[in-house]
C-alpha cells in the first residue's frame, strides 16, 4: 500500500452516492474537496466522525471545501446513514476498496489485538487542481476534525 503525500496527483474515481448517482472527482475540478475514508457506517466511531463533520459543514464549505466520505458501505446503508444523522454532504460506496487502494486508505491493521487488513480511516485534502495538500492516516475518530480545522486553518 502507498500512501499519498502532499504534491501528488489525486487518483481520479468515479463512485455512487448514497442516492445512486455516479460521483466523479474530475466534476470537483476548480473546487477544494475533503475525502474521509471510514470503515462503517451507523458504527460508534464513524458515526461521531461523521458527524463532527455534519457540524463543521458550513465553515468548511464557506472556506470553500466539499466533503466526500467514502466507504465500503452499500449506497442504501449510506442512505440510511445520513438520513438518520442529518447528514448533508456526500457519502460514496466503494465496495471492492480500489478507491480506497488508491488513496493509501486500505491495509494492514490491528483491530483488538489481531492484524487484520481493513479500512485506515484516513483523511486526504486535495485543492482546485486535484492536488493533495494534505494526507492524514489512522486518524481518531474523535476531535478529527477539529484537528483538520486548525490545519486548514479554519
Amino acid at each position: 500500500m502507498t500512501q499519498l503525500q502532499a504534491g501528488d496527483t489525486a487518483p481520479d474515481f468515479t463512485l455512487d452516492d448514497q442516492d445512486g448517482s455516479p460521483v466523479s472527482l474530475r466534476d470537483l475540478r476548480g473546487r477544494k474537496a475533503i475525502l474521509y475514508f471510514y470503515p462503517a457506517a451507523m458504527t460508534p466511531g464513524c458515526t461521531t466522525q461523521a458527524c463532527d463533520f455534519r457540524d463543521s459543514l458550513a465553515s468548511l464549505q464557506g472556506s470553500g471545501y466539499t466533503v466526500i466520505g467514502i466507504s465500503r458501505d452499500e449506497p442504501a446503508k449510506l442512505k440510511e446513514f445520513a438520513e438518520r444523522d442529518g447528514l448533508a454532504f456526500t457519502l460514496v460506496s466503494d465496495p471492492d476498496h480500489g478507491v480506497h487502494d488508491a488513496y493509501g486508505a486500505w491495509g494492514e491493521k490491528v483491530n483488538y489485538g489481531k492484524t487484520i487488513q481493513g479500512v485506515l480511516r484516513s483523511t486526504v485534502v486535495i485543492d482546485e487542481n486535484g492536488v493533495v495538500t494534505h494526507a492524514l492516516y489512522n486518524v481518531k475518530a474523535t476531535g478529527h476534525v477539529a484537528r483538520l480545522r486548525a490545519l486548514l486553518g479554519i
